[in-house]
């Protein structure tokens, strides 16, 4: 943990009860190890959370969402600290605690529960004893002190709590399915009672059904306790269907506040209506989503004035030049705590309606119906796949039968471990399968053992694969010039020297200039990462492009330029597409035809509009009415 410096002039209240159970005042955090000195990352972040409140904290990727809240957990990573600012408890000032003291404070009163539970949990300890490892007695005393019997009970009341079997403290984490493994982490994480939680993209990699189970379980704590509830999220509709108060960040810092409601149905900054407005819809699909250009700016790179100013269609001089201050909105939208920084409110509120950007668009024609064909990008003819283990042999797939058809998107849903990953493995030669047959671009895969060096090249030629994590799937020594000449090369049979005029073409197909070939990974944004990793599998002009997630960690914002992105290229390549995802406002932009995947088999095909209009498969139908739903009557659809 980073040291945290003492700042003159705070108010320190040790009356419990008070006030709220957080306020946080002007909080501003540093990076302190830049050379040229500390370079402001937070400026001036105020925010507070009530006793049995649950707030949202949403925003791009670096707006500062996650780091305002360690700082509060006192959790800051090595080379930052606060500089200056408020952070009280219960009325209690904690930034001039010992490290002791904080560190006794965290899992008492304020506890982080984080997107992936891997990281929260030990792969080598059962989730009972990770539970245990956290109870309290009464008095304070780690459980070590209480008879096993004891901790056991108290264990399984916990498990109970969040919905889960007394069976599961003798399981570990990898046996679990990943909604299973965000509940023990949840219980974990509240074993210490704590009256502040705080929720860090917790549903992110989660479809719909286990979303909403999440959501509501955590609410239904929240709520049962009294306890304070902070919901770090990207996801629009996860903050306004879970949350009472939503603060926008950006660029460390807060454009607007205000209920979920309000900010919902009368956003009062171009930023909120610009996030608005590319969300995805699963009841319509648009011709294109407005995507807000550009990205967030690094810190160190922030102007003065307004930090939005450079992205915003409405900006002016005076946004560059005035100090940004956040003022009630003297308008009827302009409810209890409704703040907003935008200093042209008065003359842009009847621009920022964010449905009136979207256009919306008709089903289209109808794709071919979906039948065996020798000219498909891909075919899978009652494929199964099992994976044996010492705890069971695991069905992954069952008789799954799919065809994408030449120049169609399919979308390929369902829940986290009902098998869409392990078809996609198979079709790009990188898992086998045990029956059934399975053809890619015409080329027949070998049942029972992976291709070998020849065909994989050929395979190659025809299938290529877009992962979740562009993190993963680049090299982060090497520059996307080096990346992208690789795989022309590669696509060209390692025959002659690739021309490097064909890089920059590929970088402007993905909408990057030529300068980002001198470029390493670690120099990108997420979005731009995805880019590159998706300008690499278009080298080979493949016949099939397979999207494995490809959107699901990605800014709303991030997401809708990518989706818009890849549904021009397509068009113009013709090139076939699996799309795989959790999301359904995804599959309703960008698919022809929807396969619904509920336990290692296909349990719903047809169009879009037929798949997600009348859902036919009670899993179809769960996932749907599983969508987070408006702060007011209806669901974010």
């Amino acid at each position: 943990m980073a040291a945290q410096p003492a700042t003159e002039g705070r108010t320190v209240t040790d009356a419990p009860g008070a006030g709220p159970l957080l306020a946080v005042e002007g909080l501003r955090v540093a990076a302190t190890a830049a050379p040229g000195g500390p370079v402001p990352i937070l400026d001036g972040v105020s925010l507070e959370v009530g006793r049995g409140e649950c707030i949202g904290i949403v925003g791009e990727s670096g707006s500062g969402k996650s780091l305002a809240m360690r700082a509060v957990a006192g959790l800051l990573p090595a080379g930052t600290a606060v500089t200056d600012g408020s952070v009280r408890i219960d009325g209690r000032e904690v930034l001039d605690l010992s490290p002791r003291a904080r560190h006794a404070l965290r899992g008492r009163r304020v506890t982080l529960l984080m997107q992936d539970p891997f990281t929260m949990l030990h792969p080598q300890l059962t989730c009972g004893r990770q539970i245990a490892d956290g109870l309290r007695d009464l008095d304070g005393e780690h459980t070590r002190r209480r008879a096993k019997k004891a901790v056991r009970a108290d264990v399984e009341r916990r498990l109970a709590e969040v919905g889960l079997s007394p069976d599961v403290a003798d399981r570990y984490p990898h046996e679990l399915s990943g909604g299973m493994r965000q509940r023990v982490a949840a219980a974990a994480a509240l074993a210490g009672d704590p009256e502040l939680l705080i929720a860090d993209e917790p549903t992110t990699a989660l479809d719909a059904a286990n979303q909403r189970a999440v959501l509501d379980l955590l609410r239904g704590l929240q709520r049962s306790r009294r306890m304070g509830l902070v919901l770090i999220t990207h996801d629009l509709r996860v903050a306004f269907s879970a949350c009472d108060r939503v603060y926008v960040l950006y660029a460390g810092q807060v454009l607007e506040q205000g209920s979920s409601r309000d900010l919902e149905s009368a956003p009062l900054h171009p930023y909120t209506a610009g996030l608005l407005a590319s969300e995805p819809s699963v009841r319509e699909r648009y011709a294109e989503l407005p995507a807000v250009p550009g990205s967030v700016p690094a810190p160190g790179a922030r102007g003065g004035g307004c930090p939005f100013a450079d992205r915003c269609a409405h900006a002016a001089p005076v946004c560059r030049d005035a100090p940004m201050t956040l003022l009630a909105p003297d308008a009827p939208e302009g409810g209890e705590g409704r703040l907003s920084a935008c200093v042209r409110l008065a003359e842009i509120r009847d621009g920022l309606a964010a449905p009136s950007a979207r256009t919306p668009v008709g089903p289209g024609p109808a794709p071919s119906p979906e039948e065996p064909d020798r000219d498909a990008a891909l075919v899978a003819t009652a494929v199964d796949r099992t994976f044996a283990s010492s705890a069971g042999d695991r069905a992954a797939l069952r008789d799954v039968s799919l065809t994408v058809p030449r120049n169609t998107v399919v979308a390929l849903v369902g829940e986290s471990g009902s098998g869409k990953t392990t078809l996609a493995r198979i079709a790009v030669g990188l898992e086998t399968f045990d029956g059934g047959e399975v053809s890619v671009g015409g080329i027949a895969l070998p049942r029972g053992r992976r291709p070998g060096t020849a065909d994989r090249r050929r395979l190659a030629e025809q299938v290529q694969i877009v992962f979740q994590d562009p993190y993963s799937s680049l090299n982060p020594l090497r520059t996307v010039g080096a990346t992208l000449r690789e795989a022309l090369a590669a696509a060209s049979g390692g025959r002659g020297r690739v021309d490097p005029s064909a890089v920059d073409t590929l970088l402007a197909q993905v909408g990057l200039p030529a300068a980002y070939a001198s470029r390493r990974p670690a120099a990108l944004s997420g979005g731009e990462r995805q880019r590159v990793a998706l300008a690499r599998a278009l080298a080979a002009r493949p016949r099939l492009l397979i999207c494995d997630e490809a959107v699901a960690a990605l800014d709303v914002s991030v997401q809708a330029q990518l989706l818009n992105l890849l549904v021009s290229l397509q068009r113009a390549e013709g090139f076939a597409v699996l799309f795989i995802t959790h999301d359904l406002g995804v599959v309703r932009q960008i698919a022809d035809r929807v396969a619904v995947m509920h336990r290692g088999r296909i349990v719903e095909r047809g169009t879009a509009a037929e798949v997600l209009d009348a859902p036919r498969h009670p899993w179809t139908r769960r996932m749907i009415e599983a969508l987070p739903e408006m702060a007011g009557p209806g669901p974010i659809l």
